[in-house]
């Protein structure tokens, strides 16, 4: 799988590892930065990630900072990215069955590297369930869906 991985400063160390285990894996991982700890703003990693996954160029993206929900923000502010904050291997299995996740954010400060990586495990080996989640998924990229014309295009 083609996967792009993006942090900020706090999390530059973190990301070399991951980084080192999803290649380990077989993967292809584009590290679009930063390369040093010196200090950056977390939004325009976030931003280029999501460019990232958006484009096509990858098929699923990893942000991380020190908390990780500086970053996710920033992701999630791509009507195509489904960003989700995880911990343990169970949310980030549940955010790729029920909520089509195309990116994970982690928290450098809060997660430590072998929960980290069974979380990208879990997220890389989980499908979207689809189904009764499909136009759920649908409502997250474009707001101005109702339950009425859910209702109706299921129909």
């Amino acid at each position: 799988m083609r996967i792009a991985i993006a942090s900020d400063h706090a999390a530059v160390d973190f990301k070399a590892e991951l980084r080192e285990h999803l290649r380990s894996l077989g993967h292809k991982v584009t590290d679009l930065g930063p390369d040093t700890a010196d200090r950056v703003d977390y939004p325009d990693f976030g931003y280029k990630l999501a460019q990232a996954v958006a484009d096509g160029a990858v098929e699923r993206g990893v942000a991380l900072c020190g908390s990780g929900i500086g970053i996710s923000i920033a992701v999630n502010r791509h009507p195509k990215l489904r960003c989700a904050l995880v911990a343990e291997p169970l949310s980030a299995a549940l955010a790729r069955e029920h909520n089509d996740a195309n990116a994970i954010a982690l928290g450098a400060r809060l997660t430590g590297v072998d929960m980290a990586k069974a979380c990208l495990d879990a997220f890389l080996t989980t499908e979207f369930g689809g189904g009764r989640h499909g136009p759920r998924v649908d409502k997250l990229s474009n707001p101005q869906i109702t339950d009425q014309t859910t209702q109706e295009s299921a129909a």
